[in-house]
């Protein structure tokens, strides 16, 4: 049996019925400051995108925080080089939209390059 979601004791119908002020009571100071210090204007203009019901938004805006009106939609994060998609679900509230698209990859290292000297171009055999 799946438990319901709660965030700090109170369930999404009851955050989603809170005003901005309310709701960053609940968050860690460092969020509660930036929510409190009022949005920027990236951060603005993909909330009224959000109200204005369109399902799938990008963004560059990884400094925001995701809201309980976020739930449900899905927002392409910009990584620096491509939109990472990201479908925000109830466990994500409170968290940076930055902290689900990821900004570096793995290397895959291969064969040494043509300028290789010569120690770098051994490769043991185990």
């Amino acid at each position: 049996m799946p438990k319901d979601f709660q965030f700090r004791g109170k369930t999404l119908e009851e955050l989603r019925e809170m005003n901005l002020s309310e709701f960053a009571k609940l968050l860690d100071s460092r969020k509660r400051r930036s929510l409190m210090r009022g949005l920027t204007d990236a951060q603005k203009k993909l909330l009224s995108k959000i109200r204005d019901g369109e399902e799938y938004v990008k963004t560059h805006a990884r400094d925001m925080v995701i809201l309980p009106e976020m739930v449900g939609t899905t927002i392409g994060v910009h990584n620096g080089k491509d939109f990472i998609d990201v479908e925000i679900e109830p466990r994500m509230i409170g968290h940076y939209l930055g902290e689900l698209a990821g900004t570096r990859k793995s290397v895959d290292h291969s064969a040494p390059g043509l300028g290789a000297t010569r120690t770098s171009k051994h490769v043991p055999l185990k």
